[in-house]
C-alpha cells in the first residue's frame, strides 16, 4: 500500500533534517579570534570552515555548529579580521548559498557603533564568545530546494511532510508565526511599523490635517524662514565657538537661582501688594490714553519750538560765554559789596518801618508849599528863599518889588557849573584811592564814571532850565 510507502519516505526525510541539525564540533581551537555564537532557526546546510562575510570581504570562518535546548541551531563564528569587531547589539547574520554546489556562507553585518557590544557568555555552552540571539539572524531557503518541490518523489515527500508537520504543529500556529518572522526580518519590522502606525492612526490623521494647516503659512514667508534657517546658523556656529564660556554658564545656573530664589519670593509678595494697584490703574488706562492722544498735537508743535530754541541756545551759546569773565567780576563785586548791601537792607528797611521816607516827602511837600509864593496868576515855584517886603500876596503892581531874578540864577547856574566838575574829580580821585585796595571796585567805579558824568549833565540841564540864563 501507499500509505506505509509514505510514511516511511516521511520518517526518511525526517532522518535527514535531524542529521542536519546534528552536533558538528570541531577540533580546532580559536585563539586570538572574536568567536560570536550566533543562533538560527535552520543551520542545516551550514558547515564548518564556510566563510564569515562582512560587506562580501572574508573576516572569518565557522568555527562549530551546535543545537540549543530550544531546537535551534547555534553557529560560533571566528572573526579573525579585528578591523570589524566588536559586534554590536543591532549586528545581523544570515546563511547565505554561495554557489551551485550546495556550499554557503554567512553573512554579517557587525552593527552601528552606537549600540552597545554583544554580551559575553561566561558559562556554559559557548563560553568565551558573544551571544547573538535568533531575532537578528535569518536562515532563506535555497532556491534548489524550492525547485526540487516540483519534482515528483519530493512533492509526495513534501506533502507526507506538510501533513505530519500539520500534525505537529496543532496548536503551536504562534511558534510557526514567530519563525517565519524571524526567517525574513523585514517581516517582523514591517509588523511593527504597521503596529506602531495602527496605535497612532488617529495622530497621524490630526498630523495631516494640521500639517496642511502649518505649511500653508509656512509657504507664504518662506523666503523668512529660509532666512531664519541662515541666521540659524550663524548662530549655532558663534555659540559652538564659545561652547566652554556656556557650559559654564549652564554649570553656575543652580546658584545663580539659589540666590535668585529670594527676590522672586519678594516680587511674589510685591505682585500680591500690587494687584489692587493695577487695578486701578487699568481702570483709569482708559481716560490716560485719551489724555495722551490729546496731548500728540501739543507733543508735535512742542518739538518744532524745541527745535528752534535748541537752534536759538546754539547761536546764543558764544555771547554766553564770552559774558563768563564779566560774571565772574560781579560776583567778585557782589562778594565784596555784601556788607554795604546788607547795610544798605538794613536803613532801607527801618526807614520803611518808622514811616520816614513819607514823612520826608511830606517835609519837601509841605516846605515846597510854604516857600512859594502866589500872585494874580496863582502858585509860583521859588528859586530861593526870600524874606523882604515883596514876598507878601499882592493883587497889583507894588513899587520896588521885581520878578527878575536874573543875577541869582546866574549865580546858582555858575555855581552848578563849577560843582559837576568837582563831582566827576571827587569820584575820580574815589576810584584811583579805591584801585588801592581793591581793584575790582576800582574797576567797577571806572565803569560807572560816564553814567555818573551823564547824570551830572543832566542835572546841569535841569537847573539850567529852572534858573534860567545868567
Amino acid at each position: 500500500m501507499r500509505r506505509p510507502a509514505l510514511i516511511a519516505s516521511a520518517l526518511a526525510a525526517a532522518a535527514v533534517v535531524a542529521a542536519g541539525v546534528l552536533v558538528l564540533v570541531g577540533s580546532g581551537s580559536s585563539r586570538g579570534a572574536y568567536l560570536v555564537r550566533a543562533i538560527f532557526d535552520d543551520a542545516s546546510f551550514a558547515a564548518t570552515g564556510e566563510d564569515v562575510r562582512i560587506a562580501g570581504a572574508d573576516v572569518g570562518t565557522v568555527r562549530a555548529l551546535g543545537v540549543t535546548r530550544s531546537n535551534q541551531a547555534a553557529v560560533t563564528l571566528a572573526i579573525d579580521n579585528p578591523a570589524f569587531v566588536p559586534f554590536h547589539a543591532d549586528a545581523t547574520c544570515a546563511i547565505r548559498p554561495q554557489s551551485l554546489i550546495g556550499e554557503e556562507y554567512v553573512d554579517c553585518l557587525p552593527g552601528s557603533a552606537g549600540s552597545p557590544p554583544l554580551p559575553l557568555i561566561r558559562s556554559g555552552p559557548g563560553a568565551g564568545s558573544h551571544y547573538l540571539p535568533v531575532t537578528r539572524t535569518s536562515s532563506p531557503i535555497d532556491f534548489d530546494i524550492v525547485q526540487d518541490t516540483s519534482t515528483m518523489p519530493v512533492r509526495q515527500a513534501l506533502a507526507v511532510i506538510i501533513d505530519e508537520f500539520g500534525t505537529g504543529l496543532a496548536a503551536r500556529g504562534s511558534d510557526l508565526n514567530a519563525v517565519i518572522h524571524r526567517a525574513n526580518p523585514a517581516l517582523e519590522q514591517t509588523d511593527r511599523v504597521l503596529a506602531i502606525l495602527d496605535a497612532q492612526n488617529r495622530v497621524l490623521a490630526k498630523l495631516a490635517t494640521d500639517s496642511d494647516r502649518v505649511l500653508g503659512p509656512l509657504a507664504a514667508v518662506r523666503n523668512r524662514l529660509a532666512g531664519f534657517v541662515r541666521e540659524a546658523d550663524v548662530t549655532a556656529v558663534a555659540a559652538a565657538a564659545r561652547a566652554r564660556q556656556i557650559s559654564q554658564t549652564f554649570h553656575l545656573l543652580p546658584a545663580y537661582l539659589s540666590a535668585l530664589r529670594p527676590l522672586m519670593a519678594d516680587l511674589g509678595r510685591l505682585a500680591a501688594q500690587g494687584t489692587p494697584v493695577m487695578s486701578e490703574l487699568g481702570a483709569s488706562a482708559g481716560a490716560l490714553d485719551s489724555e495722551l492722544q490729546n496731548l500728540t498735537p501739543f507733543a508735535a508743535a512742542a518739538r518744532t519750538a524745541l527745535l528752534r530754541l535748541g537752534a536759538a541756545v546754539s547761536q546764543a551759546q558764544p555771547s554766553l560765554v564770552a559774558t563768563m569773565p564779566l560774571a565772574a567780576r560781579l560776583r567778585s563785586l557782589g562778594a565784596v559789596g555784601r556788607p554795604a548791601s546788607a547795610n544798605l537792607a538794613l536803613l532801607l528797611e527801618s526807614l520803611q518801618h518808622t514811616g520816614a521816607i513819607d514823612q520826608l516827602m511830606a517835609l519837601l511837600f509841605n516846605g515846597a508849599v510854604a516857600g512859594n509864593g502866589f500872585d494874580s496868576l496863582g502858585h509860583y515855584l521859588r528859586s530861593e528863599p526870600l524874606v523882604s517886603t515883596c514876598t507878601n500876596y499882592a493883587t497889583s503892581p507894588v513899587p520896588g518889588c521885581s520878578a527878575d531874578f536874573g543875577q541869582a540864577a546866574a549865580a546858582a547856574a555858575s555855581a552848578t557849573a563849577h560843582s559837576a566838575p568837582v563831582v566827576a574829580g571827587a569820584l575820580r580821585a574815589a576810584a584811583v584811592a579805591a584801585a588801592r585796595p581793591d581793584p575790582i571796585v576800582a574797576s567797577a567805579l571806572r565803569a560807572a564814571e560816564p553814567y555818573v558824568q551823564r547824570a551830572t549833565g543832566a542835572l546841569r540841564g535841569v537847573l539850567g532850565y529852572l534858573l534860567g540864563a545868567g
